[in-house]
């Protein structure tokens, strides 16, 4: 697996390639989990035309560090930054960023502090934390949330939500906070994929 340096070592990253993508998802994952979890949704996005590269977070996967302290949430958007310019530069395209949970809370620091070109951000099971950022009400957002996330509870989320109008909810019954793999899953990420692709550029 490809890898580059970090303060807290080296860190590891999984690219799905396709040959012409039309566009590109970089995904930062929750605490306790690492780019290998991803094969499915890497599957499902590249049926869709686009290509998903997913970071090891410090201690995670692959990748070097402290399992129980992964860094800070600049030092994660610091890596961030790394990927995601990584990805930029395979494609000249700016890429959409995706986080989940922890990664996710990542996503929207990286966003609001000496934001990258990004053509948007996708969040998945957005925590408390998160919320405490307020979006650029000109980047596309698309927040995806299960209804029983009992980690996150959803109430939160939908008054963030209710307060920026340019960050489009979805909600999934009978889901709880890993999105990516419950039974949902197939229809989470047809509607990242479909996303994505309007609002690609």
């Amino acid at each position: 697996m490809p890898s580059f340096d970090s303060a807290r070592g080296r860190l590891h990253y999984r690219r799905w390639s396709l040959a012409r993508p039309a566009a590109t998802v970089v995904l930062l994952p929750g605490t306790g989990q690492h780019s290998g979890h991803y094969h499915q949704f890497a599957a499902a996005l590249g049926r869709a035309g686009i290509e998903l590269w997913a970071l090891d977070t410090a201690g995670q996967g692959l990748s070097e560090g402290d399992p129980d302290a992964p860094g800070t949430l600049d030092e994660l958007a610091g890596d961030a930054r790394r990927l995601l310019a990584l990805a930029h530069a395979a494609h000249e395209r700016a890429p959409v960023l995706m986080g989940h949970s922890l990664g996710a809370a990542t996503a929207l620091t990286v966003a609001a502090t000496a934001p990258p070109d990004l053509a948007g951000l996708v969040l998945c099971g957005t925590p408390r934390r998160g919320t405490e950022i307020i979006p650029d009400p000109a980047r596309a957002v698309l927040a995806v949330h299960g209804v029983d996330d009992r980690r996150a509870p959803i109430d939160v989320i939908r008054l963030w939500t209710a307060r920026h109008g340019s960050v489009d909810l979805r909600e999934y019954a009978d889901a709880g906070h890993d999105l990516l793999h419950e039974p949902v899953r197939g229809r989470v990420a047809a509607d990242i994929a479909q996303w994505v692709l309007a609002t690609r550029r």
